[in-house]
């Protein structure tokens, strides 16, 4: 089946927070929105029969996985990433920000140190605050248009503030960065040696590109899988967000026990009607339709390069190796960050993320998501040369 990801579908009226947020977040509901990471392409056939069925059933009472869930899931996991795993380690979660919430507040303290490598996903730092924890700083290094990892000062920061947590973002979020089985394992011992529990983010593990592979940070090492939590979902790869359909995968006994022990009590393992009949539909079915989506990522994230190096060369994309999110480098263009945002605000029309939510390293930057029709996006660049123009 040929899909096609180029039809433009509005989704003004779903309360979205990616277009009914607008407003609130910039100040303006008219911006082209190229910022909260969901794509706005309809999600696979499959899905929606699925969700479809489910709800001509017309009866939705209390509900628990059943055995398809979990062998959808270890299915997929074998399949696409070559990472065995059973039944027993896997738990539902309602989002992978709460699921390492969960962990902050089942493993630490408050005013505990737990380590994040910036530029990262902002929750990363707003949720291990929020809970009263410390957070520390271990910068990637960007070279040769990459992210890196200091090592180095990864196991100093870890030694002089005995971090307890270290949040992993695995591929990276915002760069792209698909990591070597080198620098896993690398992390992965630092963090044993110095009994620093791994939290992996893996939410955009599917999403890999240009041949890259995905490896699971607990799939490196047996030292790896006996010191980490793994989140992910379907909710990127295949367009599912609202659906809250994301998983924990803990392979060591005693971790998914003191887990568990936080999420049961509370009811925060348990899923709905819809994020089981999804996550069951979706990896029974949609390898076919992602494997066009991220041809078509490709293409975007191709097409969107090209443009800046003929029309506005100040700008240089980092191509990422996974994701649909395209990390943009403005220095050239000689702004304190706050013209940066007017300009792509105020006269580009256009709603990305701003580089600095991301932390130290952030400054110059901004997120690109190209999850949208190519016409959006180069009617958008068209924007952006027009407002660097002018």
């Amino acid at each position: 089946m040929k899909y096609n990801f180029d039809e433009i579908i509005d989704r003004s009226a779903t309360n979205t927070v990616k277009f009914g947020g607008l407003e609130t977040s910039f100040g303006n509901k008219d911006l082209i929105a190229l910022w909260v990471a969901d794509m706005d392409f309809k999600s696979p056939p499959c899905i929606i029969k699925a969700l479809e069925a489910r709800v001509q059933h017309g009866v939705f009472g209390y509900t628990r996985p059943g055995n398809e869930y979990y062998d959808a899931i270890v299915h997929w996991l074998k399949n696409r990433h070559q990472w065995a795993v059973e039944k027993d380690w896997i738990t539902y979660v309602p989002g992978v920000v709460k699921g390492f919430a969960f962990v902050i507040d089942a493993f630490t303290e408050k005013r505990d140190c737990i380590i994040i490598q910036p530029p990262v996903y902002h929750p990363f730092r707003l949720v291990t605050e929020a809970l009263g924890r410390v957070v520390v700083n271990n910068p990637l290094i960007l070279e040769n248009g990459q992210y890196r990892i200091d090592f180095e000062a990864f196991e100093k920061a870890v030694r002089e503030n005995n971090c307890k947590l270290f949040i992993f973002s695995n591929p990276h979020n915002p760069g792209g960065r698909v990591w070597t089985r080198d620098e896993l394992k690398r992390l992965s011992e630092i963090c044993a040696e110095n009994n620093v529990l791994v939290v992996s983010d893996e939410i955009h593990s599917d999403l890999t590109l240009y041949g890259h592979k995905h490896l699971p940070f607990a799939s490196v090492s047996q030292q790896a899988a006996d010191n980490c939590i793994t989140l992910m979902a379907p909710s990127k790869t295949f367009n599912i967000a609202g659906i809250v359909s994301s998983f924990a995968v803990v392979s060591n006994e005693k971790l998914r026990a003191k887990y568990l022990n936080f999420l049961a009590p509370r009811e925060l393992d348990q899923g709905s009607i819809f994020s089981y009949t999804a996550t069951v539909a979706a990896y029974e079915g949609g390898e076919e339709w992602l494997d066009q989506l991220l041809a078509y990522i490709q293409g975007n994230i191709e097409f969107v390069d090209n443009y800046l190096k003929q029309h506005i060369p100040q700008i240089k994309a980092m191509i990422p190796e996974a994701s649909f999110l395209v990390w943009l480098d403005c220095r050239e263009l000689n702004l304190p960050q706050a013209s940066l945002v007017k300009l792509f605000i105020d006269k580009a029309g256009l709603a990305l993320n701003n580089g600095t939510m991301f932390g130290p390293g952030g400054e110059g930057f901004m997120r690109l998501n190209v999850g949208s029709p190519r016409s959006i996006l180069e009617k958008a660049l068209k924007n952006l040369k027009k407002a660097i123009a002018g």
